[in-house]
């Protein structure tokens, strides 16, 4: 679902969120290795019986157990405290399915972990499968078991995608991983169902788990045991709604709600809200690409009223706004949080459909490949003929990006655009993209010679590299989306593949991308410092004669004049 329809508070710190993560990975490896275990039912009992084993020699080990029951407490209380922490429940369908579901786990757990684990604790209780299955199976107790198991697992996956979700690699590999998501809880309520239909099977009951004397008390502990965490959770899950209720009417109270101005409607709201909560609790489209990051001006607003009622723009909102030379009364919405009553207008219109789904703002590399010549073999040969010379472009370009790390990502007209640093950090992913260019040009020398000798024509080719921040997601409309990269750093990389022809050269590159891969200053890289079409400050760049250079060998020593 994408971000710009996030209403939750940017308040959750950094902290807060690699807690959330960490401790949700060791709840998602302990439900993984548990529906494994499950699924070897499908061998056999016995299988099954060894593979418990193991699984229980590792999670109820001091320290895995210390380990796993803190990362369920941790991911639990983050949970409540983002749900106490959100002005609004509006939210995305899908961040609604896993609040719920999230919401759902611990009421399921109390019955299982009671049945388990403090039930070995207490009694000596051995939770084999023999009295597991057979209890699940034969007391029905399998549609709340196989709630438990699927809820725990969608919980997991849903919170993995959502961390990956922008990784080339991960969208390359979700199919695969989506049929791993749904056929392992499959194959462990297959394993379960086995196992149960072989215990009601075999000619003899197994043994009690438990002497007689203690089998009262247990009868009497256990359930008041679940009953107590059940209440437990459910009075903590009440207490964060009537807390947020109770700040809500208490700002109201204190005379701490605003009124707000939209065009045609009015609104109150407290008075520490963002414009762009307000307008996400009232329902009011706006329009924020960014998740209200203050990366982004398209949920910008025109202000009027008191002045004193508008605080002065922070850092972000301050550059934001700057780099799209807003006027005075112009804020962004997402950063802008009224003192006093005022009136706003959103300047974007709100679309129904996102220009970028999933959008992720970071740091990439972009390669733009150009080939020279290409109007003049158009004119020259019949179209069929064109879309071989096109395909043999293509694949020579993206051939040599993919064995260096990148993704070929756009194939526009007759040029290229590669992508460096989807998953890896900026100089690593400058150096690949130095790579990838020097693999180009010795790849692309030989198709032009091969295509000479086809066509009777002379093809080159120019390259442009620049490094910087773009917003990462599905690009297009309706049906038609791909994904790509959108910022200044795109843009600049096609500027600087169309300098090439004024330096006559095959390569220029900025000195962001040679900074990070450490190649800035080598002796004999002659900087130029130009002014690109479309951008107010100046860059520093180096026009590169042969890319083999600058990706092992020595750098190109040739200085070149000027664009005119």
């Amino acid at each position: 679902m994408p971000h710009f329809l996030s209403t939750s508070r940017p308040s959750q710190s950094l902290t807060a969120r690699r807690l959330r993560l960490a401790s949700g990975l060791v709840l998602f490896t302990f439900v993984t290795t548990h529906l494994l275990n499950h699924a070897l039912g499908l061998v056999s009992l016995e299988a099954a019986e060894g593979g418990r084993r193991v699984f229980l020699a590792f999670w109820r080990s001091v320290p895995m157990t210390v380990l796993f029951y803190g990362a369920f407490l941790v991911h639990v209380g983050l949970a409540l405290a983002a749900l106490h922490d959100r002005r609004t429940l509006r939210m995305p369908a899908l961040e609604a399915t896993r609040l719920v579901i999230g919401l759902a786990i611990p009421a399921l757990l109390a019955v299982h972990f009671t049945g388990t684990r403090v039930a070995h604790e207490l009694y000596g209780i051995e939770d084999s499968y023999t009295r597991v299955a057979g209890a699940i199976w034969g007391g029905g107790n399998a549609p709340r078991q196989l709630a438990l198991v699927t809820l725990a697992w969608v919980h997991g996956c849903l919170g993995i995608h959502f961390v990956l979700r922008h990784r080339a690699a991960w969208q390359r590999a979700l199919p695969a991983v989506l049929s791993v998501a749904v056929l392992l809880p499959v194959l462990a309520a297959l394993g379960l169902a086995t196992m149960g239909r072989e215990v009601e099977g075999r000619p003899q009951a197994p043994p009690p788990p438990i002497t007689a004397e203690a089998a009262a008390p247990a009868a009497e502990t256990l359930p008041a045991i679940t009953q107590g965490l059940l209440l437990a959770f459910h009075g903590l899950l009440a207490a964060v709604l009537l807390a947020r209720s109770g700040r809500t009417l208490a700002e109201r109270w204190r005379g701490r709600s605003l009124q707000l101005q939209y065009p045609g409607r009015r609104i109150a709201v407290p008075r520490d809200w963002s414009v762009l909560e307000a307008s996400r609790a009232h329902g009011i489209a706006h329009l924020s690409l960014c998740g209200g990051r203050g990366r982004c001006s398209t949920c910008r607003i025109r202000v009027a009223g008191d002045p004193a009622h508008v605080p002065p723009p922070a850092e972000a909102e301050r550059r934001t706004l700057a780099r799209i030379r807003a006027p005075a009364d112009v804020r962004l919405a997402c950063q802008l949080r009224p003192l006093g009553d005022l009136a706003v207008t959103p300047l974007l219109p709100a679309r129904h459909e996102p220009a970028i789904d999933d959008a992720a703002e970071r740091e990439v590399v972009v390669l733009f490949v150009d080939l020279r010549g290409w109007s003049t073999l158009s004119e020259q040969h019949l179209p069929h003929d064109l879309a071989y010379v096109l395909d043999q472009f293509f694949e020579t370009v993206a051939v040599a990006v993919r064995a260096s790390g990148g993704v070929p990502n756009q194939f526009i007209g007759d040029s290229v655009m590669a992508l460096f640093g989807l998953e890896s950090d900026l100089g690593s992913a400058c150096r690949q993209a130095l790579a990838a260019a020097a693999a180009v040009d010795e790849a692309m020398q030989l198709l032009r010679a091969r295509l000479r000798q086809e066509f009777g024509h002379a093809l080159d080719h120019g390259m442009g590299l620049h490094a910087g921040q773009a917003a990462i997601g599905e690009v297009g409309w309706r049906d038609t989306r791909t994904f790509s990269a959108v910022g200044d750093a795109v843009n600049v990389a096609a500027r600087l593949q169309e300098l090439c022809k004024s330096y006559a050269v095959r390569l220029v590159v900025s000195a962001e991308v040679l900074q990070a891969a450490g190649h800035e200053g080598q002796a004999g890289l002659q900087p130029h410092d130009i002014a690109v079409r479309g951008r107010e400050d100046r860059l520093r760049v180096y026009a590169v004669d042969s890319p083999a250079r600058l990706a092992g060998g020595t750098p190109n020593t040739r200085p070149r004049p000027a664009p005119p």
